[in-house]
């Protein structure tokens, strides 16, 4: 596997892999995280023009999507419940999808945004056990509570990678 900048010709396979991640959420027990409408192609748009969104191909295929950029996250700001790790500068790993078919997904990216930034942040729904689940197994710590623009809660996790 390998990641890459994503480009406006992915615009179509990016639709197909959040959809696919929309039905699996609502299968799985979380409709409300994104249900069928976020993110919408106007917002993935704009990620693709602001470079931040990334694709993890296997070969010629894109098997994943996700968006990586350097804070501060103003959704952020505000922690309940709890305190991040520390104040430092961090990258936020955003909106991470995939389409079912390759195993060891979210350890690739979290590798990947790893090594370009040692201080990451993520957050995800209360009910995406799968997606907490990835996250704690790649040392990510519950930090507490942040929320959307929307208002909605969100458990927000904190990685540190430390270089001796």
């Amino acid at each position: 596997m390998f990641i890459r900048k994503a480009q406006s010709s992915d615009l179509e396979r990016i639709m197909e892999i959040y959809g696919y991640a929309q039905d699996f959420m609502i299968r799985s027990g979380n409709p409300d995280q994104w249900g069928h409408h976020y993110p919408d192609r106007e917002l993935v748009e704009e990620d693709i023009a602001s470079g931040i969104s990334y694709v993890v191909c296997d070969g010629e295929k894109i098997h994943g999507v996700f968006v990586f950029m350097e804070g501060p996250e103003p959704t952020y700001q505000t922690i309940e419940n709890g305190r991040w790790l520390n104040d430092d500068p961090y990258a936020v790993i955003h909106r991470v999808a995939g389409d079912g078919e390759i195993h060891g997904l979210f350890r690739s990216i979290a590798g990947y945004c790893g090594e370009k930034y040692p201080n990451l942040r993520i957050d995800t729904h209360e009910k995406n056990a799968v997606m907490q689940k990835r996250i704690k197994e790649q040392g990510f710590v519950r930090c507490g509570i942040v929320h959307m623009e929307d208002g909605t809660p969100r458990i927000a996790f904190q990685r540190l990678i430390k270089y001796i």
